[in-house]
């Protein structure tokens, strides 16, 4: 089995949770602020059969995931699942409840990205050869001929920070039903909402053309960043 399709898999995977993540994060955030419609429906859960949209969760991800070993498109990938119902005449400060359930998501994507992290340091400092699978994974790689356990968390451990950082700067995009597009939505002024509101029925078809546009922007440095932090470990 190669390891681009090891990648592919483990990526496809990963997407599936921390989607589940993030949108149970948004159904928890809202049941604090007095809306219980998620955890009514079931969407407060880590499974992702209770999450999946279509074409956001499966079709899209699964031919950026696996479309390089076919030849077409490849690096990144994210997406979306289906939406967490929100009732926001529930909340009692109904903008800044519904921005607090729009950021919940993105923290917990980094909640995911600070725990993959966590993982990977301690399999660098406490596993007998976790620090050289720790480094071939920041180079999407395997060192043949070693134990597998390691390089497997190792991988495992790296792919979830590259998945959730790709996620959490996809929604940076202000378009609606991204979290972003909430956000930007409740800071406008009145007269400009039926404005941004006709922009946002075209919300998909500007996602799909800017949304590799901007993780790409976004994901360099900030990888740049986690491989920096981790390299001083390694060398510790």
């Amino acid at each position: 089995m190669s390891i681009q399709f090891v990648i592919a898999l483990y990526e496809f995977v990963i997407l599936l949770f921390s989607l589940s993540f993030h949108e149970c994060a948004h159904g928890w955030m809202a049941s604090r602020l007095g809306d219980q419609t998620a955890r009514m429906q079931g969407q407060i859960t880590m499974n992702p059969v209770r999450h999946i949209d279509p074409f956001g969760t499966v079709l899209f991800p699964l031919l950026m995931a696996f479309g390089p070993l076919i030849g077409f498109g490849g690096g990144l990938v994210f997406g979306w699942a289906k939406p967490t119902p929100i009732i926001s005449r529930n909340f009692k400060h109904i903008r800044r409840d519904e921005n607090l359930v729009a950021a919940a998501g993105p923290i917990a994507n980094l909640i995911l990205v600070a725990g993959a992290f966590l993982l990977l340091v301690v399999l660098m400092k406490l596993i007998p050869g976790g620090a050289p699978a720790v480094y071939a994974a920041m180079h999407f790689g395997v060192i043949l001929g070693t134990t597998s356990v390691p390089q497997a968390l190792a991988l495992l451990g790296y792919l979830t920070i590259v998945v959730n950082l790709a996620l959490f700067f996809f929604n940076f995009l202000p378009i609606p039903p991204l979290d972003a597009g909430t956000v930007l939505r409740n800071m406008l002024p009145y007269n400009s909402l039926n404005t941004y509101d006709t922009i946002a029925r075209f919300g998909f078809i500007l996602i799909f053309i800017l949304g590799r546009i901007v993780v790409s922007f976004f994901i360099g440095p900030a990888l740049g960043v986690v491989n920096g932090l981790l390299a001083l470990f390694l060398r510790a």
